[in-house]
């Protein structure tokens, strides 16, 4: 998959394409099924397939202090995608002058000028340009007229919900990341670097991973987890008994991730790990005494064995 940074990176020559348009954040399982769609039909007319994303969120710049939780950070997005059988990832780089940017020309820059669109798949609730002003309507009469087709991705749906990115993001804010699971077609991921925290696990007989998270990760609820624990290089991933938030136990303040891996003796600090989670096994408990939070540990961690099978 070729990568680009803008849609001027388009070579000279480059012909016709199929393109797909969206901020695809968790690329799941509506996102799938629209790139998916986007893909199939390049090939039928025997086109490149292109996915226009945006960095940063879009909310972030026009209405800052508003950036949403991050379920895939840019490196797993464009994995994500490129797994999809996408030809090109073109990242168009959310500047405040791109945001006031009409629907009109939009249209005309990036989709006629550049990537010389012969087809743009697009969700129902797909909206661009300058205050979100165009909408599926105003692109098909744009195709129209420039010469492009406009085809809808289908809406994927469970027991008459709607899969989206905002419905993802309450599910793992209110903890259930089982639903999250189902709505991305894999489990939530979290991804940081170790780094050293009060080491109280280790003089607990529990040594944990402290895990430096993006600004905007998608943390789910406090609480503790089974998931499972990726190294790079290392093809089998490790179980992982989670704990998020504050060691209420201990007064913490600081809320944190840390991950317990079973199984496993040797020294993570530094290396850039990832998290995928399973199942919520309980929420957060202050204890009076260390005795009661160890038994407890142990429960969870037979727990987290059971989870991950």
């Amino acid at each position: 998959m070729q990568r680009w940074r803008g849609y001027d990176a388009a070579p000279g020559g480059w012909g016709r394409s199929v393109v797909t348009i969206g901020v695809f954040d968790g690329v799941h399982k509506g996102h799938q099924a629209t790139i998916g769609h986007a893909v199939a039909r390049a090939r039928e007319l025997g086109v490149q397939s292109v996915v226009v994303t945006f960095d940063p969120h879009p909310a972030e710049v026009v209405r800052p202090g508003s950036h949403p939780a991050v379920l895939t950070e840019p490196a797993r997005k464009a994995e994500l995608i490129e797994a999809l059988g996408v030809d090109v990832l073109c990242v168009v780089p959310f500047t405040p002058e791109f945001s006031r940017l009409p629907a009109e020309q939009f249209v005309h820059d990036i989709l006629v000028e550049h990537l010389h669109a012969a087809l743009v798949v697009v969700g129902s609730n797909f909206r661009f340009g300058h205050r979100a002003a165009g909408d599926v309507a105003l692109l098909e009469r744009l195709g129209r007229t420039f010469g492009f087709g406009v085809e809808g991705g289908p809406l994927v749906a469970e027991d008459g919900t709607v899969f989206s990115s905002t419905y993802i993001r309450s599910c793992v804010d209110a903890g259930d990341v089982g639903t999250a699971a189902a709505a991305l077609g894999r489990p939530h991921r979290l991804e940081g670097v170790v780094v050293r925290g009060d080491q109280r696990g280790r003089e607990l007989g529990f040594p944990t991973a402290n895990l430096l998270c993006h600004r905007y990760a998608a943390v789910p609820a406090d609480g503790v987890y089974a998931a499972r624990l990726i190294r790079r290089g290392q093809r089998e991933p490790l179980m992982a008994a989670v704990s998020v938030g504050t060691n209420p136990t201990f007064s913490g303040r600081e809320r944190r991730v840390e991950a317990y891996a079973l199984d496993f003796d040797g020294d993570l600090y530094g290396e850039r790990l990832a998290l995928d989670f399973v199942a919520h096994l309980r929420g957060q408990i202050r204890y009076d005494s260390i005795e009661p939070l160890i038994a407890q540990m142990e429960q969870d961690v037979e727990r987290t064995r059971r989870a991950l099978g």
